[in-house]
């Protein structure tokens, strides 16, 4: 069974869109979106495990010119 997780990502004003078209490059995001609220971007994504979403997609979108932090909430159920 994968893993899931919501990553809340922060951005410096004005790259929301393109860190978003960025994000939604990486394989396993099922979904980038520009929200209001504290965080700029929700991502949904999957992985195999935890430690191929940590590997393969939060270290990449922490990579990405324009993020400040993200938050990641694992799926529970």
């Amino acid at each position: 069974m994968d893993t899931c997780a919501y990553i809340f990502v922060e951005v410096i004003h004005g790259k929301s869109r393109e860190v978003s078209a960025e994000i939604s490059k990486i394989d396993g995001v099922a979904s980038s979106h520009i929200v209001t609220g504290p965080y700029d971007l929700i991502v949904f994504a999957k992985a195999a495990d935890i430690q191929r979403l940590w590997d393969q997609i939060i270290s990449s979108i922490q990579k990405i010119p324009g993020v400040v932090r993200t938050i990641t909430n694992i799926v529970a159920e």
